[in-house]
Parts: C-alpha cells; structure tokens; sequence
C-alpha cells in the first residue's frame, strides 16, 4: 500500500522525517522534493565500474542551466530525508518528464532505513534550462509486511552531498565464484 499524503505528514518527525519540510510539497500521496543547486558531471568518455570515475562539479545559477543531451548530471534533493518502517520510492513529477527530463535512471527505489539526500540522475531528450530549488520529484512511501533488517550499508547511507557511483567498492569485495 501507498500512504496518503496525509498519512505521510501525521508520520512525519516519527517513522518519515524530512527536513527541511514544508506542507504546501504535500500530494495526495507523495511529498515534492527540490533539486539543489550542485551538480556533477563525470569527465571521462568512457565510465568504469571498477573504479573511481572522475568528475568535476558544477552550480546551477539562478538564472539556470541548460542540460545537454547525452550527458549524465548527478543532482541531490535539498531535502534530507531519513524512513523508518516503509519503504521510501522516488520519481519525477509528471511536469517535468513531459519536458523531456529524467530525474533517474534506475535508482528510484530506495531501503528502509535510509538515511540522507536522494541523488538525481538526470537526463534529457533535447536541450532544457533547470533551475535551482524547483520542485523536481515526489517521495513516496510504501508499507512494508515481515520482517526486515534496516538499510545500514556505509556505501550511500548517511550522506552529506551528491553520490557518484561507489560500484567500484563491490569489486574490491570477493566476488562469488560461478
């Protein structure tokens, strides 16, 4: 089951905390969530999933930037969100996929327990101007039935800024044997 938007604000601030948070970002079964204002865009051509890829980061200004097609920008939501007891899922509001934007790729689906900012990746289909603290996507949360142990992996909980990939750090573990 999908909580309500009002199920949602009377969970805040004891299983959903999300902060900073503002009501009016309240949907009928989702809360809105902002894009900051840094980004990151990877250098190399050619990304490894064995290693550290470089990139560089960049500051969408106020007056906004235009994303270029065929590019990947990793994006964070202003909104630092932490869920206990449901699993929390993200997704692009409706406004912005018809302009063209993807706010992920495949990582909408989030643990229980997690804790920190949401990294975006963002895509386009034509050229678009972004701007800072627009409302780009919605959280929303599903229950969860049994029993379950809570996200608790270093790799990406308890974050502090954008994530680039850490896949890297899988490989470094013994891999099984087929």
């Amino acid at each position: 089951m999908i909580l309500s938007g009002r199920e949602i604000a009377a969970k805040m601030g004891k299983e959903i905390f999300i902060e900073p948070f503002h009501p009016e970002q309240i949907n009928p079964n989702s809360y809105n969530l902002r894009l900051h204002n840094e980004l990151i865009v990877y250098d190399e051509d050619v990304l490894d999933m064995k290693k550290p890829n470089h990139f560089q980061r960049i500051t969408i200004p106020e007056e906004g930037l235009v994303l270029q097609p065929n590019r990947l920008y990793l994006g964070r939501t202003v909104e630092h969100t932490k869920t206990l007891n449901h699993v929390p899922m993200l997704e692009g509001r409706s406004s912005v996929g018809r302009l063209g934007v993807c706010i992920h790729i495949t990582a909408g689906f989030g643990d229980v327990g997690f804790n920190g900012y949401w990294t975006l990746e963002l895509f386009c289909v034509q050229p678009v101007r972004i701007y800072p603290n627009v409302q780009i996507c919605q959280i929303y949360y599903h229950t969860i039935e049994g029993d379950y142990d809570p996200y608790v992996s270093g790799k990406y909980n308890n974050n502090q800024s954008i994530q680039p990939s850490l896949m890297y750090m899988d490989f470094q573990k013994e891999q099984p044997k087929d």
